[in-house]
């Protein structure tokens, strides 16, 4: 299977061929995020999320090892930019994100990437690069990617990144 991208503005797709392609795309997006950038992970369990959130750690020059934080909710990691590595995962509902204090304005000099971000609605910024990622029924080891970016400076991060892969 060849990478397809089909793209529409601030919207497109991709394909990933593996584990190792998914992170090239995420290193790509931390190399590109500016300070206040928010990645918003939606998949099921094994769609790639963690491996997507460990590419733009990579990308963001953090040399600790970056996991699921699913038990801890919220990890924090020194790069480039501080890197917020938050799983909802765990999460009841959205207020429980706000009792926890995983989104607070220190996010907004760093990076956060959240992975089960679809657990949060209603809570997430109104900027924010959503990434929708599934497997291919015809190969397992690809993931298709969608985003929908909102808000001008992750529209520009989306076109300079994934528009470009």
């Amino acid at each position: 299977m060849d990478p397809t991208i089909t793209t529409a503005a601030s919207r497109g797709s991709l394909h990933t061929l593996s584990a190792d392609h998914t992170r090239a795309i995420g290193h790509a997006l931390g190399s590109a995020a500016p300070p206040g950038t928010v990645v918003a992970l939606i998949g099921e369990l094994g769609a790639g999320k963690t491996q997507l959130a460990k590419g733009v750690a990579d990308g963001l020059g953090v040399r600790s090892v970056v996991n699921s934080p699913t038990y801890v909710l919220m990890n924090e990691h020194m790069g480039r930019l501080r890197l917020f590595h938050i799983d909802a995962y765990r999460l009841a509902d959205a207020e429980e994100a706000v009792a926890a204090g995983l989104l607070d304005d220190r996010q907004a000099d760093g990076v956060a990437v959240i992975e089960w971000a679809d657990r949060l609605a209603g809570l997430l910024p109104p900027n924010r690069l959503q990434i929708t990622l599934t497997t291919v029924p015809d190969d397992p080891s690809a993931r298709e990617l969608r985003w929908d970016a909102h808000g001008a400076a992750h529209e520009v991060l989306a076109a300079e990144v994934l528009d470009a892969r």
